[in-house]
């Protein structure tokens, strides 16, 4: 298990694209979870969101919510680092 963890939304458009391959390969210290529902409340029909440690990371397209997820990653990773 990492010690970022990296939630999606089922309904959204994000797992369009492979969110887990592609941060789990970069970041080993991420899991990416798959939930049925993020209790958002229809978020995820509106704009590409997941959720990082409990902070939540939107986007107008998936590509660039897995790039601002890649930098919050980099967030955490500082945090966790200090």
């Amino acid at each position: 298990m990492g010690i970022i963890i990296v939630e999606l939304c089922q309904s959204s458009s994000m797992t369009n694209i492979d969110v887990e391959a592609i941060l789990e390969d970069k970041y080993p210290e991420v899991d990416v979870v798959t939930n049925e529902c993020l209790s958002q409340c229809g978020l995820c029909a509106v704009r590409p969101f997941a959720v990082v440690n409990g902070n939540r990371v939107f986007g107008d397209t998936p590509e660039e919510c897995l790039e601002k997820l890649k930098f919050r990653i980099e967030v955490e990773l500082e945090l966790y680092s200090m």
